[in-house]
């Protein structure tokens, strides 16, 4: 990457001391990202409760009232699954490695380069996009899930376990036709083709 590419996407950067927030605001923006700083973890975590976290999180380790590794423990409890990058001077080495064990993206050791530092970001920014991919395609098929009737969700059962018609009908006690009715029905308000595509999509649900 050189100096003139520009990245795109949200990176919250969360430090205690003014001068290093600034500095790191202005290098990010002018790499084309938006950036929301904080100058408190205890600031941060407000934000994070009030609304939905986008992007990746940029932390400290050494801050004050709250250390960086306390803020992605805190994090972790709520079940904010962004990346989180660490800025750590040579002494923090130890704690960031086991911070990457609960989790942490990664870490970036100071003094760094502007351009190791945007290609890290950057990394985490895809991984962001990804799963908040994932987790919209998630909540479209939860949708779909729901749209099922309580008789659809017992065929659907069924099929997925991998029952013949004949079976399913004689243990819903109805017709073979009723049940390739709503064996249809399951396929198209699910948005699968198969047996297997059913019991694929539970499992990965957990449904």
């Amino acid at each position: 990457m050189n100096d003139m590419d520009l990245l795109s996407g949200t990176v919250h950067l969360v430090d205690d001391e003014a001068a290093v927030r600034d500095a790191l605001a202005f290098l990010l923006a002018s790499r084309g990202l938006t950036v929301h700083s904080y100058a408190s973890g205890p600031e941060f975590l407000r934000t994070v409760d009030a609304a939905p976290l986008e992007g990746c999180v940029l932390l400290d380790v050494r801050m004050e009232p709250m250390s960086g590794l306390i803020v992605h423990d805190e994090l972790a409890a709520r079940g904010v699954r962004n990346p989180v990058l660490f800025l750590t001077g040579h002494g923090d080495i130890p704690m960031a490695v086991d911070a990457l064990k609960k989790g942490a993206f990664d870490f970036i050791e100071k003094p760094y380069s502007d351009n190791a530092l945007a290609e890290r970001i950057e990394r985490a920014l895809r991984v962001a996009d990804a799963m908040r991919a994932r987790g919209a395609k998630d909540a479209e098929r939860v949708a779909r899930l729901a749209s099922l009737t309580e008789r659809e969700r017992e065929v659907m059962q069924r099929v997925a376990a991998g029952k013949l018609n004949k079976i399913i009908a004689d243990e819903l006690n109805v017709s073979i036709r009723t049940v390739e009715v709503h064996r249809a029905r399951v396929f198209s308000k699910l948005g699968v083709r198969s047996a297997a595509e059913v019991a694929t999509l539970l499992a990965e649900l957990g449904a």
